[in-house]
């Protein structure tokens, strides 16, 4: 089966509520349900999860449905003449999840230092706790498409075993950029597509997370044999052809720290655990069903051979005004269904009063992480307000003007933090 689809092609993800040993039988019946549902359908949303109108047997199975093209495109579906590509996943529950866990790399005892280290945490996709993540991420128009879309190659030139000696491909990502920016999140998030858009292929998807941190032993010598051991653990996983394994390195430089910037002071150990990463990783490329994702906030930090090996670099920066404005507005949606907010028209209110728009242009240069707390903050401010009435929902101007208070009250603290700074210096 391949990954890959033409750009006219809409991808259907259905996340079902319970999937049992009936369900083959039962896929075709639901696919042409959906299909004269969304045939039938005034309005199709396009890259948000809806739950959609079917027959009670049928609507008893599927929890929602996302909409999406290979473009991003989020122009409403016109369903008449459009080509679907079903993909229907159950999502494991956390505690359910037989793939969670953590990678143990303990040695034979104590005596090597190596005892009780937990090297990786260890999940399978699609997991609960991860729904939504991905089109809850909000970037430049295309850069999420563009990493999936190469991941698709990758898996595929894997797939029909294209010689890495004549074509270069260690299926290496490494995203970089400020911290608070979502790399990692993005990655458990590419993680996840790509466990329900391979299924066809794959019959299990793991995500490997390593805790870089955990891999260096207070003893010497003994940090690159645990960066080998662990490795051991990820190549059981990569043996079974029908996985696919995601290992996820988060703040890789400190794994792979540039060896040409270590002073002949520095541990010979940091060395040894570079040299020990490169090694793993180029053992670990022959296998065809494993992805690297690693991300850094630091990349000019990290050693340039396993910058030549990474086969695409995104730099991940602060959002722009529209992907600020974007992210506001999928929380503020969020806080009304949730019922803390009255429902209103957002895009009414911008045009009457313009808070929206005079809150996005005064966030620009934070962080997607500093901007998804302001909500929080802004409630709290409310609720110190003589308009705070318990149980009673806030209205969207209120709360914009909150969210305000609340934004210039971080922006103050930050200057003030620049300010401590450059006295300390």
């Amino acid at each position: 089966m391949s990954f890959l689809s033409n750009s006219g092609t809409v991808h259907v993800e259905v996340r079902l509520k319970w999937k049992d040993i009936r369900f083959a039988t039962t896929r075709a019946d639901l696919e042409k349900a959906l299909y004269s549902y969304f045939q039938l359908a005034a309005h199709l949303p396009m890259n948000v999860a809806f739950v959609p109108e079917l027959p009670h047997d049928q609507a008893s199975l599927v929890g929602s449905v996302l909409l999406e093209r290979d473009n991003g495109d989020a122009r409403p579906l016109q369903a008449t003449g459009t080509k679907f590509r079903f993909h229907f996943y159950d999502p494991k529950q956390a505690e359910a999840n037989l793939g969670s866990g953590i990678l143990d790399v303990s040695g034979s005892g104590d005596a090597d230092g190596t005892a009780g280290v937990m090297a990786a945490s260890h999940v399978l996709l699609p997991a609960n706790q991860f729904v939504g993540l991905w089109e809850n991420l909000i970037y430049e128009v295309g850069l999420k498409e563009k990493l999936l879309k190469f991941a698709m190659s990758a898996l595929t030139f894997s797939q029909h075993r294209v010689d890495i000696n004549v074509i270069a491909c260690n299926r290496l990502l490494l995203l970089h950029g400020p911290p608070g920016t979502g790399k990692t999140s993005l990655c458990r998030a590419l993680a996840q597509k790509l466990a329900i858009r391979t299924q066809g292929s794959y019959a299990y998807t793991h995500l490997v997370e390593i805790n870089s941190h955990s891999l260096f032993s207070k003893w010497f010598s003994e940090s690159g044999k645990l960066v080998a051991r662990l490795f051991g653990k990820i190549s059981e996983l990569v043996a079974d052809p029908k996985n696919l394994v995601c290992v996820l390195i988060d703040e890789v430089e400190s794994l792979a720290y540039a060896r040409s910037a270590m002073s002949s002071t520095e541990p010979k150990d940091a060395m040894r655990v570079v040299n020990a990463v490169l090694t793993q990783l180029d053992d670990i490329k022959t296998c065809p069903n494993v992805l690297i994702l690693a991300t850094s906030n630091l990349a000019q930090s990290i050693d340039m051979a396993l910058l030549d090996r990474a086969d695409i670099r995104q730099y991940i920066g602060y959002p722009d005004m529209a992907a600020i404005r974007a992210i506001y507005k999928t929380m503020l949606a969020e806080l009304m269904s949730a019922g803390v907010v009255q429902r209103e028209a957002l895009e009414a209110e911008d045009a009457e009063e313009g808070l929206l728009t005079q809150l996005a242009l005064q966030s620009v240069g934070l962080s997607g992480r500093r901007l998804r707390k302001l909500p929080l903050l802004a409630h709290a401010e409310y609720t110190s307000s003589d308009l705070f009435e318990v149980d009673q929902k806030i209205s969207l101007s209120d709360f914009l003007d909150a969210m305000m208070m609340a934004l210039e009250q971080h922006l103050s603290e930050q200057r003030l933090l620049k300010l401590e700074s450059l006295k300390e210096l």
